[in-house]
């Protein structure tokens, strides 16, 4: 504790944002806490969307999800992808701040607690090896990293391969996402038994229209996988 507070006072806790003074490390100022739209209440049980209404402890299901097909059983989302969480989801996926991923492996990991079961196994959204590469990291792997040690659970970031590279998915409709997206995932045969009669929790950082987590979660239950959860730190409302 000592040697804590000497580091505090040598290195002041700064809010992980704007860099305004904070009470403790990896913390949010009030300003930007303000700014950022955490998900609470009632949400779809299944993409994480806020609905309103109490939370009743019942399960709810949004229109989307009534209407498009999603293989993954729940999912949950920490933030909505707008002002201050859109700024720090680009932060960590574009301008280098890996130290994002703790504070933000914390919220992921309240956001998915009712979806999680002893010994799931936590899985990463693949990066393509190209932009891999390039950008150095795979922002959902440091994501599923932080969310399975916090929970004590097994992790294993090369459980998926993005065989192809498939671009943006900005501009792009929501079938054009979807079939862009059409085999671009696969289990490696290295990987197929500790897959095989598992339940998954499967991370990204935002999830927009579900597509990738979609063909993500159809490839994991062709390779044995019990049941997928899928978990993102953002989640795009109908209204962002």
């Amino acid at each position: 504790m000592g040697m804590q507070a000497a580091l505090h006072l040598l290195y002041p806790p700064q809010c992980i944002s704007c860099a305004a003074p904070v009470i403790s490390d990896f913390g949010l100022c009030s300003d930007c806490w303000r700014d950022t739209p955490f998900i609470g209440g009632l949400v779809c049980d299944q993409c994480g969307v806020p609905l309103p209404g109490s939370d009743t402890g019942e399960r709810v299901i949004c229109d989307d999800c009534m209407t498009i097909a999603r293989p993954w059983g729940q999912g949950r989302s920490a933030l909505l992808y707008r002002d201050n969480a859109r700024r720090l989801v680009l932060a960590l996926k574009h301008g280098d701040r890996m130290d994002l991923a703790r504070p933000a492996g914390g919220w992921m990991l309240k956001a998915g607690q009712p979806m999680l079961l002893p010994g799931m196994l936590v899985v990463p959204v693949p990066l393509h090896w190209f932009r891999l590469v390039r950008r150095k990291y795979n922002q959902a792997a440091l994501l599923s990293k932080g969310v399975a040690r916090a929970a004590g659970l097994d992790h294993c970031p090369d459980a998926l391969i993005r065989h192809r590279s498939t671009g943006t998915q900005e501009g792009r409709s929501r079938d054009a996402r979807f079939a862009n997206l059409v085999g671009a995932f696969s289990v490696p045969k290295r990987r197929h038994r500790l897959v095989e009669d598992r339940d998954i929790l499967l991370v990204d950082d935002v999830m927009t229209s579900g597509a990738t987590f979609a063909a993500a979660t159809e490839v994991l239950f062709s390779a044995g996988a019990r049941t997928v959860s899928v978990l993102a730190l953002a989640r795009v409302a109908k209204d962002a």
